[in-house]
């Protein structure tokens, strides 16, 4: 049994675009390719002979790096080109390697950062944080030190939480290919994240709460959405949704989402990016065809599958794909997309469901920036009127129009951030 926090604290918990020479910038993440090479890092743990292999087990820790102070924290986070007003605490960062299971129900591994405060409470609430999209596998938290990815986690962390973020399946150092856009594998490898962080918690000294603040920014908004519902739900023993808040998500992807890339409303290269990783990432889950060559026009028939395969880097991935969806999609496939049927219709009903199943009982907040390019606002007024209509009224805060590299979008993020920081700060002092 873990202890109970002291009475004070159980009171408080009661109360409760692309450019040449540029970076590439799409789909949710600054694809810049693998992360720099980072110092050694001291291994903490392994799994024992006898430890009983389930889901969230913990097989492996890593401390990736200390920033010690406010001071490098508030360093880092700018370098990334993030606010740092919420900073009191230095961090201490750790790469998680855990059990937890393939969208078949078979266990496998998957990886996550882990980020803790200096100097700071035994018990700790856990605000997780769901990142958006990518392609490397090198594009997802634990890879990378203060940057786009990772600053979230960070900041959430130098502000007193504790920060945990999944790579999600495929990413980081799980084995095998990412499931893109499945609310299921991204839901088990969040929850299980979270378990293998409470498992890991007390060798740092501290213990994590019951009750978890839920963020996600762009993909990572519908996988946050899937964990708030989990938890809610009890699927854990210990962990309970404490707040929500994702930042512009395609909360519709097959109803508002697909539609808007298919008619130009989207920056075009993000909308080909889109529509390549959809056909591929659902074909290896659904099976929603039965060749390339059904969907994509020639020559990409033959290279689009092999760009996703986690080891091609953001700028490969942009010069292997064309400039129009009509360079890259038959008939067909453009067909498959704006009326989907079938399995992928299916897939589509589950992935779009994460507002519309559920009715959170703890806050919640809906994040969106103004002319995104990427995830069309409609979304996030779709899922304000599924949550309105299931009894929840969830405030949307429009961000503005802050850039990040050129995209609204990337800049949701960055102003989301700093928000949702104050916004948990203040229900953790409640």
């Amino acid at each position: 049994m873990i202890p109970a926090p002291p009475l004070s604290r159980r009171r408080a918990l009661i109360r409760t675009g692309v450019r040449a020479g540029a970076a590439a910038v799409c789909c949710g993440l600054l694809l810049s390719g693998p992360a720099p090479a980072t110092a050694p890092v001291a291994h903490v743990r392994a799994l024992a002979q006898d430890e009983e292999p389930g889901r969230g087990t913990l097989v492996s820790a890593e401390k990736l790096y200390t920033l010690a102070t406010p001071q490098a924290v508030a360093g880092e986070l700018g370098d990334a080109g993030f606010g740092d007003g919420a900073v009191r605490h230095g961090v201490v960062a750790y790469r998680l390697v855990y059990r937890t299971v393939d969208p078949h129900g078979q266990l496998t591994t998957a990886s996550g950062l882990f980020v803790l405060p200096l100097n700071s409470e035994r018990w700790l609430q856990a605000v997780s944080f769901e990142h958006g999209t990518g392609s490397h596998k090198d594009d997802s938290p634990s890879m990378q030190r203060g940057a786009f990815v990772s600053a979230p986690v960070i900041a959430h962390a130098s502000a007193g939480a504790a920060g945990v973020a999944p790579d999600y399946l495929g990413l980081g150092k799980g084995p095998g290919l990412h499931p893109w856009m499945d609310i299921g594998s991204e839901t088990t490898a969040s929850l299980d994240m979270l378990r293998a962080a409470r498992a890991f918690a007390p060798r740092t000294g501290h213990v994590l709460e019951r009750k978890v603040m839920a963020t996600g920014f762009s993909q990572g908004a519908s996988a946050a959405l899937g964990l708030g519902r989990a938890l809610q739900a009890g699927e854990d023993r210990w962990f309970r949704l404490g707040a929500l808040a994702p930042v512009s998500g395609a909360y519709d992807f097959g109803g508002t989402e697909l539609p808007a890339f298919l008619k130009g409303r989207l920056e075009p290269k993000s909308s080909v990016l889109y529509a390549a990783y959809t056909l591929v990432a659902f074909q290896r889950l659904h099976d929603i065809y039965d060749r390339p060559g059904e969907v994509f026009r020639a020559p990409y028939d033959s290279t689009v599958e092999a760009l996703f395969d986690g080891a091609h880097t953001g700028e490969q991935l942009m010069r292997g794909l064309p400039g129009t969806l009509g360079e890259l999609l038959t008939e067909h496939g453009r067909e498959l997309l704006a009326h989907p049927t079938g399995p992928l219709a299916a897939a589509l009903r589950t992935t779009d469901a994460v507002c519309t199943d559920w009715a959170p009982r703890a806050p919640v907040r809906l994040y969106k920036a103004t002319g995104d390019e990427q995830a069309v606002t409609t979304n996030t007024e779709h899922c304000q009127d599924a949550l309105l209509r299931n009894g929840v009224d969830a405030p949307v805060i429009d961000l503005g129009a802050l850039d990040y590299h050129g995209s609204r979008h990337l800049g949701s993020n960055v102003a989301a951030t700093s928000a949702i920081v104050r916004w948990f700060g203040d229900l953790r002092r409640r």
